[in-house]
């Protein structure tokens, strides 16, 4: 059995022994493709591969055509729009993804940014103070439940909004439920978004929803850049001088925001999310787990197609 961690940016050295020791553990064979800078050098790496371990590279139709022998890939971290799930099925590989190793780091980063932005970006002004402050949660799960257990070491008073997520695992973690996406907004001085990008959200996050928020609001958005109406929340904070956006993935108008909104506006230069080492080691040693277990025990929990 043949298992490629496939990966343009590496993961820590540390990482891959750890995701190596338990391959061979295993009695599987590990293969390295690091730093490739051609897609063929890929496809040529995925030929006799069984299984695939990647971060966010590419696995797309070609790819999958290219992995003859292919059964499993497990995207090491939460999101994985990186991977045509409907290739993936269509090629009878499962597809899966490594939830809540990477959720700590992110949610770190999210306060981070909220600090970052009441404190005016660290201009040498008089910002304000996140105590005290109405932070809505936009999506409950891994992170969001980690968001809300730092945000409340700030004295911040937490609530969220998840269609899919019942009341009573708020409540029991002191965040108060609201039932739609607008009085989450409307209520919340500042909301955190971790929605993934679905149809049903890309470009959701628009001038009307978060035009709901109150005077001095803040959006932050450690999620996905497509759930973001970019045109309209242009329009918008031209329109409220009082509104600003942090996000650690770049939009596609990054030049215009920086332009037009100095001071109300950051985007890291990449995303950063799940840039810490001790992410990075859990998220692939998980997957190579995830790996193990499926072919040995054929547990398919975390399976992502259908």
């Amino acid at each position: 059995m043949k298992v490629l961690v496939a990966t343009e940016k590496p993961f820590a050295k540390v990482a891959v022994d750890g995701i190596r020791d338990e391959i061979e553990k295993a009695s599987y064979e590990l293969a390295l493709l690091e730093k490739y800078s051609d897609k063929k050098q890929l496809l040529d790496a995925v030929a006799d591969a069984d299984a695939l371990i990647i971060r966010s590279d590419i696995v797309d139709a070609e790819v999958l055509d290219a992995a003859k022998q292919l059964k499993i890939v497990v995207r090491a971290g939460a999101g994985y729009d990186n991977i045509d799930l409907a290739a993936a099925t269509a090629h009878n590989v499962v597809a899966m993804n490594t939830p809540g190793q990477n959720s700590n780091a992110v949610a770190e980063l999210a306060l981070g940014l909220m600090v970052f932005a009441v404190r005016n970006f660290y201009n040498g002004t008089s910002g304000t103070e996140l105590k005290g402050k109405k932070l809505g949660i936009h999506a409950f799960g891994n992170v969001g439940r980690n968001v809300a257990r730092i945000a409340k070491g700030f004295g911040m008073e937490c609530y969220a909004y998840d269609a899919y997520c019942p009341d009573e695992a708020m409540l029991k973690d002191d965040v108060k439920p609201v039932h739609s996406a607008e009085e989450l907004y409307k209520t919340c001085d500042v909301v955190s978004l971790h929605i993934p990008a679905t149809a049903e959200t890309k470009n959701s996050i628009n001038r009307a929803l978060v035009g709901l928020m109150p005077k001095g609001g803040l959006l932050v958005n450690t999620a996905r850049k497509e759930v973001i109406n970019e045109e309209e929340l242009i329009l918008l904070m031209q329109e409220r001088a009082d509104l600003k956006y942090v996000t650690d993935i770049m939009p596609v108008a990054d030049a215009k925001f920086k332009t037009l909104f100095d001071g109300r506006y950051f985007a890291t230069p990449k995303k950063m999310g799940a840039q810490t080492a001790e992410a990075n080691i859990n998220a692939g040693i998980a997957a190579a787990k995830q790996i193990v277990d499926f072919f040995v025990n054929g547990n398919t929990r975390f399976q992502v197609n259908k």
